[in-house]
C-alpha cells in the first residue's frame, strides 16, 4: 500500500491530544468539534474516574477540565496528576471564583476559564499548554538520555566527574582518590566523551540535571 508523505509525517507525529473532563455532554461534543477541527486529537469522558484509568500517551497533551464533576471534583484530578508535568490543566467551569482561580493555579493549572468560554480564548489557551507539554517531554527524553550516558560510566569515571565538576584541577583530583595526573587526564578524556560533552561548562551543567545523582 503506498503511503503519501502527510499520512506518514501523521504517522510519526500523531496529533496533539487534547483531553476532555466535563459531565454535560452539550460542552463535551462541542469542545469535541472544535478541537477536532483544530487538527488536535480530541479524547472525551463523562468523569474523572474514565479519564484517570486511561493510557497517558507518549504525544504533547493538556486537559481541559471542569470543577463540578460527579465523582471527584477537578482539584482532585489535578492533585492525581500532579506528578505528570506534561499534562497541562485548563479549567473550564460554569461558576468561578477568586479563590477558585487563585487555587488552581497555585496547583500548577495553565488557565483558569469559565463557561460560556470565548473560542479564541481556549484556543490560545491550548496551544499555550500544548507547548508547555512538549517543551516537558522533550526534557524528560534529554534527561533519560543523560541518566543513561552517566550510568555507562565506569565507578572510578563517575568519582573523576564528580570531582572535575566540583572545580578540582587533575591534579587536585588525582591527591583525592590517590592516582596519577595522567590517570586523572585519561579518565576525564573517557567522561568528556562518553557523557558528550564537548566543554567543562558542559558538563557541570549536565552534572546539575542529573539532580544530585553525583550524591
Amino acid at each position: 500500500m503506498h503511503v503519501d508523505k502527510k499520512m506518514a509525517d501523521t504517522i510519526q507525529h500523531p496529533a496533539p491530544i487534547v483531553f476532555v473532563v466535563d459531565d454535560d455532554s452539550s460542552v463535551r461534543d462541542s469542545l469535541e468539534l472544535l478541537i477536532g477541527a483544530c487538527g488536535w486529537q480530541p479524547i472525551v469522558f463523562e468523569t474523572a474516574e474514565q479519564f484517570l484509568s486511561s493510557a497517558q500517551p507518549a504525544t504533547p497533551n493538556c486537559l481541559i477540565l471542569d470543577v463540578n464533576l460527579p465523582d471527584l471534583d477537578g482539584f482532585e484530578v489535578q492533585r492525581h496528576v500532579s506528578d505528570r508535568t506534561d499534562l497541562p490543566i485548563i479549567f473550564l467551569t460554569g461558576y468561578g471564583d477568586v479563590p477558585m482561580t487563585v487555587r488552581a493555579m497555585k496547583g500548577g493549572a495553565a488557565e483558569f476559564l469559565t463557561k460560556p468560554y470565548e473560542v479564541d480564548v481556549l484556543l490560545e489557551a491550548i496551544r499555550q499548554a500544548l507547548d508547555r507539554s512538549r517543551q516537558s517531554q522533550a526534557s524528560d527524553v534529554f534527561l533519560q538520555g543523560l541518566r543513561g550516558r552517566y550510568a555507562s560510566l565506569s565507578p572510578r569515571e563517575q568519582q573523576v566527574m564528580a570531582l572535575v565538576v566540583s572545580g578540582l584541577l587533575n591534579k587536585q583530583v588525582g591527591f583525592e582518590l590517590g592516582i596519577s595526573e595522567i590517570t586523572v587526564k585519561a579518565h576525564r578524556g573517557q567522561v568528556m566523551r562518553k557523557m558528550q560533552a564537548r566543554t567543562l561548562p558542559e558538563l557541570v551543567i549536565m552534572a546539575a540535571k542529573l539532580d544530585g545523582a553525583l550524591h
